[in-house]
């Protein structure tokens, strides 16, 4: 027995010590990692008919992977790619980024341009399943470049951005682009009030012998569960091209029906427009040639938002578009796209 004193007597301040320690550690805060890891991925599947053509498809238009996050709480960065853009694997963004002073900071990479508002939508973030024709034929622009970005901390919320880029555009080109003529952008967003953001961007671009002057204006306004937003683009070439507008505007009402299977309703109407559009290349001839014919559009829409625990929406829409009275899309299938018809679009988006 009075061996077993001493071993009993050790054991109890063990045990003692060991939970003071524990209980130590535990006031501690737990810190965080030298470096965090977000990992994003999106897919938009679609079903489209088209009722003039009598044709229709299955598709998969985006399949997004991405991963993100900070280094030491010092620098952030974001690599993200898509196996299917239009059917194409494409890089998305590949940037690194840092505060370089209180309410500035500084972006270098791969990245999306400060310009216009709805190409700057991810695919997740969009209320249509087609993008409007700012996105996807005028203001769309991803390059290589660097920006800065400064958010300073007032009563009336600012951002301003401004950009310098290569101008290639085409991740194909990234690797050996050399210029003389550097792409510049510059885009200031404005909360003039609670519901109410006013943004207005500017862009030049070179993408061969003709100086481009992009000029965008757009307003966002939030009225409970509405949504309203209109934009508008003015493209100039100079004496090369005539000018090119643009102009997009949409609504939406959310209707929350908190289900489990649905979750919200939402109703939507858009009508957007574009002139006769180039995209800045020469033809053989060594002019500017029209790329996309003049055209305008009405999107009728409702989609559903599931009760997932993650991002999951139904989007059904019905584009009707309308061309020159000049010619019929049949007849003009050489400035027409085998897509830009009237069509039917059923698609699934989720995002986590």
């Amino acid at each position: 027995m009075k061996k077993l004193f001493p071993l009993l007597a050790t054991a109890v301040v063990i045990l003692i010590a060991t939970a003071a320690s524990a209980q130590s550690t535990s006031q501690i805060p737990p810190q965080e990692p030298p470096i965090t890891t977000r990992f994003t991925g999106t897919l938009r599947t679609k079903f489209e008919y088209q009722p003039s053509e009598d044709n229709a498809r299955f598709s998969v238009r985006t399949a997004r992977f991405g991963v993100g996050g900070e280094v030491y709480s010092h620098l952030s960065y974001k690599m993200e790619i898509d196996l299917s853009d239009e059917g194409r694997i494409k890089m998305v963004d590949a940037y690194v980024g840092a505060r370089l002073y209180k309410s500035l900071s500084f972006s270098i990479g791969y990245m999306r341009v400060p310009f216009t508002v709805d190409a700057h939508r991810s695919p997740h973030l969009q209320l249509f399943a087609n993008r409007s024709f700012i996105a996807k034929q005028v203001g769309n622009v991803r390059d290589v470049g660097a920006s800065f970005q400064w958010r300073p901390d007032t009563k009336i919320p600012v951002n301003l951005q401004l950009g310098v880029f290569n101008g290639s555009g085409l991740p194909e080109d990234l690797a050996q682009y050399w210029t003389r003529h550097f792409n510049y952008s510059a885009k200031l967003q404005l909360g003039l009030a609670r519901n109410l953001n006013f943004q207005t961007s500017y862009q030049t671009t070179r993408p061969a012998h003709v100086r481009i002057h992009l000029y965008d204006v757009a307003i966002t306004f939030r009225p409970g569960r509405w949504l309203f937003e209109g934009e508008y683009l003015h493209k100039n070439y100079g004496d090369a091209f005539p000018s090119v507008d643009a102009f997009d505007a949409f609504f939406s009402y959310g209707l929350p029906i908190g289900g489990d299977a649905i979750r919200t309703v939402s109703f939507l109407g858009r009508y957007d427009y574009m002139d006769n559009h180039s995209n800045g290349l020469p033809a053989t001839s060594g002019l500017l040639v029209t790329n996309d014919i003049r055209r305008h559009r009405a999107t009728a829409g409702v989609t559903f938002s599931l009760g997932l625990p993650f991002s999951a929406d139904v989007r059904l829409n019905f584009e009707k578009y309308f061309y020159p009275s000049s010619g019929i899309p049949s007849s003009l299938d050489s400035q027409i796209g085998p897509s830009d018809h009237d069509k039917l679009v059923l698609e699934l988006m989720v995002h986590f």
